[in-house]
């Protein structure tokens, strides 16, 4: 089995800065992409951010030039850093694992893991 623990979520200022974590562990032989999503109270899921295994990265035009998601391979680890916070940031931010093989799975039966969330406030 495989869990997602995401930390760094928390209340904080508008212009301010947090970075999430986000570790991966379980029977885990590879991980494709690892990203962040956030869900803002009434509204769906959104992709936030996302890195492949290689390094390549996705951003939503709403963080451009604000996030820098990044990934440590060896530790199974993906982090996002937020910077110039807005009051629209607030969400809860999941962490997604995506196309992982474990080594309990045959060879190409790859699954997405999600995390349970961590809260993220964004309030003056």
């Amino acid at each position: 089995q495989v869990q997602l623990v995401e930390s760094g979520g928390d209340l904080v200022q508008p212009g301010g800065s947090l970075r999430l974590s986000c570790a991966a562990s379980g029977s885990i032989f590879s991980i494709n992409a690892m990203g962040w999503y956030c869900q803002a109270p009434g509204k769906e899921r959104e992709l936030v951010a996302a890195i492949t295994k290689g390094g390549t990265t996705t951003y939503a035009d709403s963080v451009k030039g604000r996030f820098t998601i990044s990934r440590d391979n060896a530790k199974n680890t993906v982090y996002l850093q937020m910077n110039s916070l807005k009051l629209e940031d607030t969400a809860v931010y999941y962490c997604n694992a995506a196309g992982v093989q474990t080594t309990t799975r045959p060879w190409g039966d790859v699954r997405d893991y999600w995390g349970e969330g961590t809260l993220v406030t964004v309030s003056s």
